[in-house]
């Protein structure tokens, strides 16, 4: 099958996964275009964007309702619920660092080095910021701060983008580019 056969073919599949609400489906379909190592339309950007936040939503809510339920518990003293309630809890901030990290490394692999304008480029610096946030989130403090620091690299990197024209070989700057 041709590349653009295939894209065309992910491409209707993620749009069919997103109308069924299967946005499990929607991103493996969207990762496979982003894989092609292209140039994404805005409309392609949009279903990938659509079905990781569909898919760390859900989770990032669960995620929430146990911490809270967690707290209530422990303040209750009810130690044996905590300690089920942690177990749960670990089995989502696992899933939520999976997903992070896939659509992470994704945006650093494939769309940032195939990104050919600036606003494509912005939007993936975007998204990389988002899904740091998300994962400090639930991290512990140490953890927190690695993750601060591929933001702010993240965000100099759309700045010097917007600033230069390009986020990996920018001119001369008072702030420094990576």
């Amino acid at each position: 099958m041709s590349t653009e056969k295939e894209r065309e073919t992910h491409v209707y599949m993620a749009k069919l996964a997103e109308q069924a609400e299967r946005y499990d489906e929607m991103v493996e379909s969207m990762k496979k275009v982003a894989k092609l190592n292209c140039d994404l339309t805005v409309e392609e950007r949009n279903l990938l964007s659509v079905g990781y936040k569909n898919v760390i939503g859900a989770r990032r809510a669960s995620w929430r309702i146990m911490s809270s339920i967690e707290q209530k518990e422990e303040s209750k003293g009810n130690d044996s619920n905590v300690k089920l309630i942690k177990g749960y809890l670990q089995k989502v901030e696992d899933e939520l660092s999976k997903i992070c990290n896939d659509i992470l490394s994704i945006i650093d692999e494939h769309l940032i080095p195939s990104s050919s304008s600036g606003e494509p480029t912005v939007f993936y610096y975007k998204m990389k910021g988002d899904y740091c946030r998300y994962l400090a989130e639930f991290k512990t403090d140490q953890e927190r701060k690695g993750g601060s620091r591929v933001v702010i690299k993240g965000l100099r990197g759309c700045f010097c983008h917007c600033k230069h024209g390009s986020a990996f070989n920018p001119p001369n700057s008072s702030w420094p580019c990576p």
